[in-house]
């Protein structure tokens, strides 16, 4: 913030925190858009994006920001654009990758599984290996979503001006039935993730490997600090072998918020922020952000890290972010869709009802929820 207001006199910034989004953060900014003080800008995570544009609490920066898409990841940008208007300027994406236990692994004579029949049978193994083993853990929301996604498996979708709701299709129902019968089978702890429990199977090799954003890295170094030296990280495994694709999870914006007097000033900041290498640089060592700006993937910061035995582990992001389908929607109702497919998530891994159902109710609540607030919704599927 000081190294732009004073490389830029004529536009100075001022920063507030608030809660996280999901605490409170999201409705104190649209509360603000509504009473006509709002900032300019404000931090938003990609899947709430499409919410704020719902409820008119953005303001359109295409004017100002079109230049500028060669700067960032395709699905960065796209995360950013409605339609044809520009909100805001991509700061981080989340793509996904196999975080695995390399000790584990080869003590077992396994290689990291290049396929999701793979991965399958690596399950078997590790589990036949020690009762109290297993591939993987409960994934849920957006974490989940990653995983649909990679499979092209869409949530959302908009057809002229009318929503799409597409959580239960051939693509979205494959990849339910693939993790549903792995728990089914007894193959996925009980641990939640980011529970203390997911976090001491990290460190003790009981948790065998997590499918998660680049991100992660930090949230496993630091919440499994007995894994050190353990774990690597390889590409996702593929549906069809040969193929590269990759899911993503997380990645935010920093988005131009209705009533901003200034919003080529706005842009302008958001634009820096997001591109500058030594302001970007902060916020990876700070916040193990990953750039959505390509000019940044070459960031010192991005370095081999010992607690993954010395890998480099953002060289198979880098390779993966380009992998990532840029044309995932998210809905205007996140906040509720993903509630609500957390509640049948949360079922459905402890053996009550499937991951599927999950994906029917969360479809039918949102379409509900939707149709009441009388947005335009075409024929799910």
């Amino acid at each position: 913030m000081q190294a732009f207001n004073a490389s830029h006199p004529d536009i100075q910034v001022s920063y507030q925190t608030v809660q996280p989004g999901a605490k409170g953060g999201y409705q104190k900014m649209l509360n603000a858009v509504k009473a006509g003080n709002a900032p300019c800008l404000a931090q938003l995570g990609y899947e709430t994006l499409p919410s704020f544009a719902a409820q008119g609490a953005l303001r359109d920066v295409t004017a100002h920001a079109s230049a500028a898409k060669g700067d960032f990841q395709e699905s960065a940008w796209k995360s950013v654009t409605l339609g044809d208007k520009v909100y805001g300027a991509p700061v981080d994406t989340g793509p996904m990758a196999l975080f695995y236990n390399k000790k584990l692994f080869d003590s077992l004579g396994l290689a990291p599984p290049a396929t999701w029949a793979e991965y399958r049978t690596a399950a078997e193994k590790i589990h036949a290996s020690g009762p109290d083993r297993y591939i993987s853990s409960p994934y849920l929301d957006y974490d989940y979503a990653g995983l649909a996604w990679q499979a092209g498996g869409s949530w959302f979708g908009v057809k002229g001006d009318a929503w799409q709701v597409t959580m239960t299709s051939p693509a979205n129902r494959k990849v339910a039935d693939y993790w549903q019968g792995l728990a089914g089978d007894g193959l996925i702890s009980k641990a939640p993730m980011y529970d203390q429990a997911w976090y001491t199977g990290l460190g003790n090799g009981t948790i065998a490997t997590v499918v998660g954003a680049v991100w992660q890295a930090g949230v496993i170094k630091g919440g499994a600090k007995d894994g050190s030296g353990q774990w690597a990280v390889a590409p996702m495994p593929q549906w069809n072998a040969g193929d590269t694709k990759a899911g993503n999870a997380g990645g935010s914006a920093t988005a131009v918020l209705k009533g901003c007097q200034n919003p080529e000033a706005a842009w302008e900041f958001a634009h820096w922020m997001s591109t500058d290498p030594q302001a970007f640089g902060g916020l990876v060592d700070k916040a193990a952000l990953y750039p959505a700006a390509k000019k940044l993937l070459t960031l010192s910061q991005l370095k081999p890290d010992p607690y993954f035995g010395g890998q480099n582990v953002y060289e198979v992001f880098a390779a993966a972010s380009p992998q990532v389908d840029p044309d995932w929607t998210w809905g205007p109702l996140m906040t509720k869709t993903a509630a609500d497919l957390d509640d049948g998530l949360g079922k459905a891994w402890a053996g009550h009802g499937t991951i599927a159902d999950a994906l029917r109710t969360a479809q039918d609540k949102t379409l509900g929820e939707m149709q009441k607030q009388g947005l335009q919704v075409g024929k799910a599927s």
